[in-house]
């Protein structure tokens, strides 16, 4: 294979990366699971009468929301859509509202704000009435995706939003995983851990899921709000405590909530209706769809896909920046694409600066090259697959060798913005930022690392 310009490397792993979020594309994904033929509808592997269905209810939320409410009214088609009266809500982030035909999109949280807020527990309290106002032979469609759980707020009693606000922002600065911090919100929300399902007064409710979670644990996806939970308020409680130990003043309503629960011996009543629930598209499809682009392209490339969290950012960025120094020095892949979703541990608010996980993973792999003298031949890039990556406007970042060349020998920079989880400030200006918008999707993250070997092809 002739040597790649610093140019293609960079182009090549931007296409790569790119194929693998496309592949996830939540409309065409919803489309291809869902068809009308012959006077049935199937839904997966599902198949109704529709001469039995009255009115199809169409519920749900996620970043992915707006392109599978699309996707949902492009399969059913006109007549359908006027026969069974489809109707509903999603919550959705503001940025993903656009105007469809019969569902509506509810704008739950602003762009790039990823907590509960008062609209959003408007409409699911909206979203909770639809589904508790279904007849028997009404069909529930709920379409579920990343970000769920932020966007669907339903506070138990006892427990305010500026409450949930707090355990929420808490929990992330802390370095609670996705399980954990879910697991904390299942327990607080009349919606999450089966809830949906449990207010629904429709026989059937068929949920389309496409997954934020490594391993795809249904009950974690968006705090499974169609499935019973296996958590419950004692494990809540024992994880709120191993991370907020002294008790903290702004957390005493969650802790004193969690402890009254504990003592009732509360659990969510069990769902009425059948429930199918659909996974339809995960991190494991995208990183295979870019590995396929990749080839294409002319890499050696290896894969992995991660089925359990990961652990910190930054010892990720390490690990993927050692890979890349021995792809350039041996034979074997030049190319390796991985998926995942590590944790940041946030320095404190007076320190902390602006950035998200992905931008902290490609700086602490920035830093790793340039302490083993890489200054060219590599690419790496780290995106989330939702465009959003923490409270910023960027999906993540992309080191490659010009960045590295104009960093050689200024260490302190990095380190610094490191420390202080500064990651968007210092790529900014360096035009390294991977800048996407909303992509309509959510399957965690995506990495690419392509590089030049040093030494020739063995």
């Amino acid at each position: 294979m002739p040597r790649r310009t610093a140019a293609q490397l960079r182009d090549d792993a931007l296409k790569i990366w790119r194929a693998a979020v496309d592949a996830v594309d939540s409309r065409r994904l919803t489309a291809a699971n869902v068809s009308v033929a012959g006077g049935e509808l199937r839904v997966g592997d599902e198949s109704f009468a529709l001469e039995s269905v009255r009115r199809i209810i169409v519920v749900g939320g996620g970043k992915a929301g707006a392109g599978m409410a699309a996707g949902l009214e492009d399969a059913l088609g006109p007549k359908v859509l006027d026969e069974k009266q489809v109707s509903g809500l999603l919550n959705v982030p503001a940025d993903c509202v656009t105007k469809l035909r019969r569902i509506e999109l509810h704008a739950a949280r602003p762009a790039g704000k990823n907590e509960p807020t008062a609209v959003g527990v408007e409409g699911t309290k909206r979203i909770l009435d639809l589904v508790a106002q279904a007849e028997p032979d009404d069909l529930v469609v709920c379409l579920i995706s990343g970000g769920g759980s932020a966007l669907l707020p339903a506070p138990i009693e006892g427990v305010s939003l500026a409450d949930k606000q707090a355990v929420t922002r808490f929990l992330s600065a802390a370095g609670a995983d996705i399980t954990e911090l879910n697991t904390v919100r299942k327990a607080l929300s009349r919606i999450k851990g089966g809830g949906l399902a449990s207010a629904c007064r429709a026989r059937r409710l068929v949920a389309l899921i496409i997954s934020d979670v490594l391993g795809d644990p249904l009950d974690v996806i968006a705090s499974g709000p169609t499935v019973p939970t296996t958590t419950g308020p004692a494990d809540a409680l024992a994880i709120l405590r191993r991370f907020d130990v002294d008790t903290r003043a702004e957390l005493r309503p969650i802790h004193a909530a969690l402890e009254r629960l504990v003592r009732e011996g509360a659990t969510k009543p069990s769902p009425k209706c059948a429930v199918t629930n659909l996974v339809i598209g995960n991190n494991a499809v995208a990183v295979d769809a870019a590995g396929v682009v990749a080839e294409r392209l002319g890499y050696s490339h290896a894969m992995v896909s991660a089925t359990k969290p990961e652990g910190a950012a930054e010892d990720v960025g390490r690990h993927l920046a050692a890979m890349a120094v021995s792809m350039q020095q041996s034979a074997g892949p030049d190319c390796l694409i991985s998926g995942g979703e590590p944790t940041v541990r946030l320095a404190p608010e007076g320190e902390r600066g602006k950035g998200g996980r992905n931008q902290q993973l490609a700086l602490a792999a920035m830093q790793s090259l340039l302490s083993a003298g890489v200054t060219s031949d590599v690419v790496l890039l780290s995106g989330g697959t939702d465009g959003e990556d923490g409270p910023t406007d960027a999906a993540g970042a992309v080191v490659d060798g010009a960045l590295l060349s104009a960093f050689a020998g200024r260490s302190e920079a990095l380190a610094d913005s490191l420390r202080r989880n500064d990651a968007y400030r210092f790529f900014q200006p360096q035009g390294a930022l991977l800048q996407t918008g909303p992509t309509h999707t959510n399957v965690c993250d995506v990495r690419v690392v392509v590089v030049n070997r040093l030494r020739g092809e063995a």
